[in-house]
């Protein structure tokens, strides 16, 4: 079950309307690394996984995600303005003006609408977080784009609050997998010696390698080189 607060998470403002910076912020509401697919990874992930501190996890941190995505829509709505106005529109989004009277569609920076392809769930909690720490990763990193490239005073609060969750999340992400070391995929981990070999099949000073004439040096990751 969902709750609806109507308070947003975060308090949500702008200097004024940008409607060029507004269309780089759709990316963060329908692209890859935007706040719907972190939302619908972590509730599908949500729906298998039987420990229930992780499931609780995913349900928790999903809900915060719909709230982050509430919170950029506005921002796309206070920087595109009020007044839908096509025919007078240089900047921005054409389609904003004319396909959705300027609601926030679900798509990325480049129009393309957000597609389930994005979502990673594989039903072993292992490589389930694993993707999770790395979207959480990604999508600090679109926000650092997006912030460096605005000065609205208004616009890099929010940012800078949502980067720092991105942040709480990676973390909390992170501890959950430390904890799950004897499950699943992560079960009898390395305990033969094929999975400690590393292969060095860098040649140095840029030297050709012939697999015909030489034989790749590999290395025992359990024992010292």
């Amino acid at each position: 079950m969902f709750k609806h607060e109507k308070q947003m998470l975060h308090p949500v403002r702008v200097d004024g309307p940008n409607p060029n910076y507004a269309v780089l912020l759709q990316e963060q509401l329908g692209g890859p690394q935007g706040e719907l697919k972190a939302a619908m990874q972590y509730l599908a992930q949500s729906m298998r996984v039987r420990d229930a501190e992780i499931h609780d996890l995913f349900l928790d941190v999903a809900a915060e995600e719909l709230c982050h995505l509430e919170m950029v829509a506005e921002l796309v709505n206070q920087l595109n303005g009020f007044e839908p106005d096509a025919m007078g529109q240089t900047i921005g989004s054409v389609e904003a003006h004319v396909l959705t009277g300027l609601t926030p569609m679900l798509a990325n920076a480049s129009g393309y609408l957000w597609t389930a392809a994005y979502v990673n769930e594989t039903g072993d909690p292992a490589a389930d977080i694993l993707s999770d720490i790395a979207a959480e990763q990604r999508a600090k990193v679109v926000y650092e784009n997006l912030y460096r490239q605005i000065d609205d005073s208004g616009v890099r609060e929010t940012i800078d609050f949502l980067l720092n969750r991105e942040e709480a999340h990676n973390t909390m992400f992170r501890e959950a997998f430390n904890r799950i070391q004897d499950r699943g995929s992560q079960r009898d981990w390395g305990v033969s010696r094929d999975s400690r070999i590393y292969f060095d099949l860098s040649t140095p000073m840029g030297q050709s390698f012939d697999p015909a004439r030489d034989k790749a040096p590999a290395f025992d990751l359990g024992k010292k080189k």
